[in-house]
């Protein structure tokens, strides 16, 4: 690379490509930036648009003819060789994964598992065990974009259905079941979600176990028992037979369902230094990511459990508490203990806005099913975000928010808090009206979690006791298999 051509480039400014009107040089870097357009960027990221610097205004400097070249031709220097480091660190990553390349993955059969949850064959996967870190490569954001595309033109012909519940029917909604299906000595459901499917529910609970539930007959199907810590999340595979979990003994698991219906972990990945928060599986089924209090979030590939990426933000320290994939997957929503919600490009794993003025942890995050909004929970009660604008449209103020959830329509929204309200979605400038407020009838004054059923037709609920509770029309009660609460 010719130092003369870089410098040159360097006359440009660095955000638009163009010759500044009014140039500005950075202190730190040295890059050159038209000052209209630094001073915004630094207002809304405070950070350097090209190495990810923190800056400040006062980092940024007036630059004459002579101020402009030297510095633009120590920083091509200083680009150069950086270039040249990744360069040679990239060569050296391709050579090693190149020669630990297996055979094309495939998900190990659940017969191959211990009862611990590990892999009989010792392929448990963590910082120690050798596994390769492929990066997320030029075939998989192919795949990404492809099911964008294709998601994004099904969203502009979709209708809401007609067998949704209507709001007549929510405002109706009691409890017609409560099921203990976790311990007593430990008791408290952290996580809920529901297989549409096949209407069966998944808890995950404070006692290391997670259940999945058959609705229509109010049947255990499984316990899945694996993890040393409470389940702090608990994820669907689409229709697959597949169920992850995350935990606060740091790992995320990976359950498949044997010949007998019982579910065994297929994959223990350890990759995490902290507790576990928040696992989101890609709109493909083939791609999920994990969020941890370490600082960092992965992206692994469902089949093999290798982990493509694993992403840190260097101009901040936060611990991811939440996690959500946009509904066409190409962006991440991530909560964070320190009251930001961070939002993500999955190709370039950039993070892209970020929404404060929260307080205490992100407890959960959830997008709209049109792809429009962002809903956050957290200690002040529940913010919408318009993603196409940035902004924080609406508040809803309730103390100890702890879930927040669209439904699949995105015709309703669920809040988990002293008690579960549930609101009729609208857009930016109408009003978001409540539907139905419903009692936490745990006794612990706090519902931990809630999950709209198939159209809507009942709303599932985790609190601190150990029971499961189903909220939906009175007349649907002699469907119901109830269980007495314990």
């Amino acid at each position: 690379v010719s130092i003369r051509l870089v410098t040159l480039w360097f006359v440009s400014c660095t955000v638009s490509g163009e010759v500044p009107v009014e140039p500005v040089v950075s202190k730190k870097t040295g890059l050159l930036y038209e000052k209209r357009l630094i001073e915004r960027h630094i207002s809304d990221y405070g950070k350097c648009p090209v190495t990810g610097e923190p800056h400040t205004i006062d980092d940024i400097g007036n630059a004459s003819a002579g101020t402009i070249f030297h510095r633009a031709h120590d920083a091509a220097c200083r680009v150069i060789s950086r270039l040249k480091k990744e360069r040679d660190e990239a060569r050296q990553l391709l050579s090693e994964a190149e020669s630990q390349l297996p055979a094309a993955p495939e998900v190990a059969p659940a017969n191959a598992t211990l009862s611990n949850g590990k892999r009989a064959d010792g392929a448990e996967q963590g910082p120690d065990a050798k596994k390769m870190r492929l990066g997320i490569s030029t075939e998989v954001i192919t795949e990404l974009t492809d099911c964008n595309a294709a998601l994004s033109q099904q969203r502009k012909k979709r209708q809401i259905p007609p067998t949704l519940a209507s709001i007549d029917d929510l405002e109706k909604f009691t409890q017609l079941s409560s099921h203990p299906l976790h311990k007593t000595s430990k008791p408290g459901i952290f996580s809920v979600d529901i297989l549409h499917s096949k209407d069966v529910i998944a808890t995950g609970g404070i006692d290391t176990t997670a259940v999945l539930f058959d609705r229509p007959s109010g049947q255990i199907l499984s316990t899945l028992t694996g993890h040393s810590k409470k389940v702090t999340s608990i994820k669907f595979v689409g229709d697959t037979d597949l169920v992850l979990t995350a935990s606060s003994d740091k790992t995320v698991c990976i359950w498949g369902s044997s010949e007998d219906g019982n579910y065994a972990c297929i994959l223990t990945l350890k990759d995490h230094s902290a507790e576990v928060r928040a696992v989101t599986v890609h709109a493909t089924n083939k791609y999920f990511v994990s969020a941890s209090l370490d600082s960092t979030w992965c992206f692994y590939d469902m089949s093999s459990g290798l982990r493509l990426a694993q992403v840190a933000d260097d101009s901040e320290k936060v611990d991811y508490t939440a996690a959500a994939f946009h509904p066409d997957g190409l962006i991440l929503g991530t909560g964070t203990a320190q009251s930001i919600v961070k939002i993500w490009d999955v190709k370039s794993q950039a993070n892209v806005a970020k929404f404060g003025g929260h307080t205490g942890e992100i407890t959960s995050v959830s997008f709209s099913e049109n792809g429009y909004f962002l809903a956050a929970s957290a200690l002040d009660g529940v913010r919408l975000w318009d993603l196409r604008k940035l902004k924080n449209f609406r508040t809803f103020e309730f103390p100890d928010a702890n879930s927040v959830e669209f439904d699949h329509s995105g015709s309703y929204l669920g809040i988990a808090a002293s008690d579960i309200r549930v609101f009729q979605t609208a857009s930016v400038k109408a009003e978001w009206n409540p539907v139905k407020t419903l009692p936490d009838l745990s006794g612990t004054g706090k519902a931990t979690c809630v999950k709209f059923g198939p159209d809507a037709k009942y709303v599932a609920v985790g609190s601190m006791d150990r029971n499961l509770r189903i909220c939906g029309l009175p007349s649907d009660d002699s469907t119901e298999d109830s269980a007495q609460d314990s």
